[in-house]
C-alpha cells in the first residue's frame, strides 16, 4: 500500500512500507533531463548530477561517499532524456543518513570553478569512452536522425564544446530555473515507522526551492536514415518505428508481443536470426517511451558482410508478424513469463522506487503488484493485434547504423 504526502515546500512524497524487510531504498527523482535543455546548455542536466556529488558546505566529495560506505550503504544517480534521480540504499536504521546526504547534495553543493574544470574531464572521457562503444553510438545516432535539432535528438552526455561553456553561475542558474518542487518527488521503499515523513520534513521540506516546473520541449518523430563509419570489427544496425508514449495503457499489449518477437533468448528474432543462421551474435527489440512520443527499436550486431542478410531476416519476421499476429498460446505463454518477471523485479526495492517515483513524477497512475498483474491479464489477442499494426508501421521506419561501412543502401527495401 502507497502512503502519499506534500511536504511544505511543495515535494511531493511517495512511500511503501514493507515492514519485513531490513533495508530501506530512498530516491529523489528531479523532472530535468537533456529534453529541456537548449542547444548551448546541451549536457548540464548531466554535468549537475556529477557536481552535485562533488562537495558541499557540509561535507566534501570524500566525506559523501565515505558516509554511506560506513553503514555498508550505496549511493548513485544517473540522468536521463526527462528526468535526473539520486538514491540511496541501506539499512532501515540508517534512513535519517540517506536523507540526510541526499537533501545535503541536492540543496548544498559548492558548485566551484575547481571542481567544475576536474569534472569537465571526467565527463570528457566519459564521452570518449561513448565514442568506443558502438552499441551506444549508434542509439545517439538513431535519436539524432528521428528528432534531428530538437533537444530530444541530442546526446545527454553533451559535447566538449556545450560543457566548456558551462560556469557555476550558469549551472546555479540552471538549477533555479529547473529543479522546483513542481519536478521533485522522493519514493520510498522499504521497512520504516511513523517517523519516516517527519524525517523528510526536517530533510527536504525545510528547504527553499521554487515552485512551478520547467516547460517540456516538443519531440517530433520524423523518419531517417543514417550511418556512421568506424574503423570496428562489426557493424551495428538499429530500425526503428515510431513508438508508444509514456501514457499509453496499450504497453501491456506491447510488452507481451515483444515477448514472443525480440526479447529474449527465446524470443522469434533471437531463434530464427541467432540460433539458426548463426549471423550475430545479439540481436532483440525494444520500446522506449516518452512524454508525447516514443519509439519501437530493434538492434543488432553483425559482421560487415552479413548486414544485408540481418536486415533480410528481420523483415521477414516483421512481415510474418504483422500478417499472421500473434496465436492464442503464445499470448498466454507470454502473459506469464512477464508476470513472472515483474514479481521478481517486485522483490527489489530500488526496482519499486524506481517505477514508484518515475509514476509520481510523470503523474502516472502507481499500480501495486495486483494491480499490474491485472493489467497483464487483461491483454487479449486481439489487443496485441492492434499494438502490431500499429507499432510496426513501415511508413515510420527508421534505420541508423555504425561501422565498418560506406552506406546502408538497400537495407530494408523489401519492407
Amino acid at each position: 500500500m502507497y502512503e502519499y504526502k506534500t511536504l511544505s515546500n511543495g515535494i511531493r512524497v511517495v512511500a511503501e512500507n514493507i515492514p519485513y524487510l531490513r533495508s530501506i531504498s530512498m530516491g529523489v527523482w528531479v523532472g530535468n533531463g537533456s529534453r529541456y535543455e537548449n542547444a548551448s546548455e546541451n549536457g548540464i542536466s548531466h554535468f549537475i548530477e556529477h557536481m552535485l556529488f562533488k562537495g558541499t558546505s557540509n561535507r566534501s566529495a570524500s566525506e559523501i561517499a565515505s558516509e554511506i560506505d560506513g553503514i555498508g550503504g550505496q549511493i548513485n544517480a544517473f540522468t536521463a532524456r526527462e528526468y535526473t534521480c539520486f538514491y540511496t540504499k541501506t539499512l532501515d536504521t540508517h534512513a535519517d543518513i540517506a536523507a540526510d546526504v541526499l537533501s545535503d547534495i541536492l540543496f548544498g553543493s559548492l558548485l566551484t570553478e575547481r571542481d567544475m574544470e576536474l569534472e569537465r574531464h571526467v565527463i570528457g572521457e566519459e564521452i570518449s569512452l561513448y565514442e568506443d562503444s558502438p552499441e551506444d553510438l549508434v542509439y545517439d545516432l538513431l535519436y539524432e536522425t528521428i528528432w534531428p535539432g530538437m533537444p530530444m535528438g541530442r546526446s545527454i552526455l553533451g559535447t566538449p564544446e556545450s560543457l566548456a561553456a558551462v560556469t557555476p553561475e550558469l549551472m546555479r542558474n540552471y538549477m533555479e530555473s529547473h529543479y522546483r518542487s513542481g519536478n521533485t518527488v522522493i519514493a520510498v521503499s522499504g521497512n520504516y515507522d511513523e517517523r519516516l515523513f517527519d524525517m523528510l520534513e526536517k530533510y527536504f521540506g525545510r528547504r527553499s526551492i521554487g515552485h512551478g516546473k520547467p516547460d517540456i520541449s516538443r519531440a517530433v518523430y520524423t523518419p531517417g536514415r543514417a550511418f556512421k563509419t568506424k574503423d570496428i570489427e562489426q557493424v551495428q544496425l538499429v530500425a526503428a518505428f515510431s513508438g508508444i508514449d509514456i501514457y499509453d495503457e496499450s504497453v501491456y499489449s506491447l510488452l507481451t508481443f515483444n515477448n514472443v518477437f525480440g526479447s529474449g533468448m527465446s524470443s522469434r528474432l533471437f531463434q530464427n536470426v541467432r540460433e539458426k543462421k548463426g549471423l550475430v551474435y545479439s540481436i532483440g527489440a525494444g520500446h522506449s517511451a516518452y512524454i508525447g512520443t516514443g519509439i519501437f527499436d530493434i538492434s543488432a550486431g553483425m559482421s560487415p558482410e552479413n548486414l544485408p542478410y540481418v536486415a533480410d531476416l528481420i523483415a521477414e519476421e516483421i512481415h510474418e508478424v504483422k500478417k499472421n499476429k500473434l496465436s492464442r498460446a503464445e499470448v498466454e505463454r507470454a502473459k506469464e513469463q512477464l508476470k513472472g518477471s515483474y514479481i521478481l523485479s517486485y522483490e527489489s526495492t530500488g526496482a519499486r522506487i524506481q517505477g514508484a517515483g518515475r509514476s509520481l513524477l510523470l503523474d502516472k497512475p502507481i499500480y501495486t503488484c495486483d494491480e499490474a498483474l491485472e493489467k497483464i491479464d487483461s491483454v487479449t489477442v486481439d489487443s496485441v493485434a492492434e499494438i502490431i499494426d500499429k507499432i510496426l508501421d513501415v511508413s515510420s521506419l527508421s534505420v541508423a547504423a555504425v561501422g565498418p561501412l560506406d552506406n546502408i543502401d538497400g537495407i530494408f527495401e523489401n519492407l
